[in-house]
């Protein structure tokens, strides 16, 4: 069947996407973490005359929510998530990530396809380092699906900003600033929330592929399912036939003897 054929490749691409998606977040994770450490050192530092109020939010101010939804085929349930908390934050600013999520108001602020996020990205860059710089929002979030293995996923919340950052301060290190160093920490700010976003979008995408290699495994199971009903039929066809044949020659014979009788 072609269609088998079809639905057997969609399966195994499905399988090859998540591994790929996974290691590709790994990397961004990796330069997450060491930015967070780059930042943290220059927070903890005794040397530094650091006001700490240039990375904490006004708690008065909006919110910003980054959605992240998915715009392939098979993608109904994962994307209802998405839609429904949408419309339970109608109050907060937006940015959707996806097509198929039909929503519009005044407080989406930019809308891009999910086949175009790294085309667009420098969009969402700009978005994210006027806000950090301009204290716009109170707190960013992101809600997206989140890869926990070969056969599951989960819709998560990840706070982006405020970053929490716990730890001692640092008297091994001192630095010569010839920059401004709240612009500077602004700039690390924004660097670590845009590969933070980057490497859930990652993930995101392994989770829908997850979901893809579910569907299109039940799908094959299914067909299995029917072929094996099919190739019950003709057998149970194919005996009902030679029964048939077997009846109809001894009707014959039977025939013949009486005729010969």
């Amino acid at each position: 069947m072609r269609i088998k054929s079809v639905v057997e490749v969609m399966n195994f691409h499905s399988l090859l996407r998540v591994d790929a998606s996974k290691r590709e977040a790994e990397n961004y994770r990796n330069v997450g973490e060491e930015i967070t450490k780059i930042i943290k050192t220059i927070i903890y530092n005794k040397n530094l005359l650091l006001d700490k109020k240039v990375i904490l939010p006004d708690p008065n101010m909006a919110r910003l929510n980054i959605y992240i939804a998915n715009d392939y085929g098979f993608c109904g349930n994962f994307n209802a998530q998405v839609t429904r908390e949408i419309k339970k934050d109608k109050d907060d600013y937006k940015i959707i990530i996806g097509k198929k999520v039909v929503y519009t108001d005044d407080k989406v602020i930019l809308k891009i396809d999910k086949d175009n996020f790294y085309k667009e990205f420098s969009k969402i860059e700009k978005a994210i380092d006027d806000a950090i710089r301009n204290s716009t929002y109170s707190s960013i979030n992101l809600y997206y699906n989140h890869y926990n293995s070969s056969t599951s996923f989960e819709f998560r919340k990840l706070e982006l900003f405020p970053v929490e950052f716990d730890g001692e301060y640092d008297e091994k290190n001192d630095f010569v600033i010839e920059t401004d160093i709240t612009s500077m920490l602004h700039s690390l700010l924004s660097f670590y929330i845009l590969y933070q976003l980057r490497m859930c979008e990652c993930f995101s995408r392994a989770a829908e592929n997850v979901l893809r290699n579910q569907i299109t495994t039940e799908a094959l199971d299914k067909i299995k399912e029917i072929e094996e009903e099919e190739l019950n039929m003709m057998r149970k066809e194919k005996k009902n036939k030679l029964v048939a044949k077997t009846v109809d020659n001894f009707k014959k014979m039977a025939y013949q003897e009486e005729e010969n009788g």
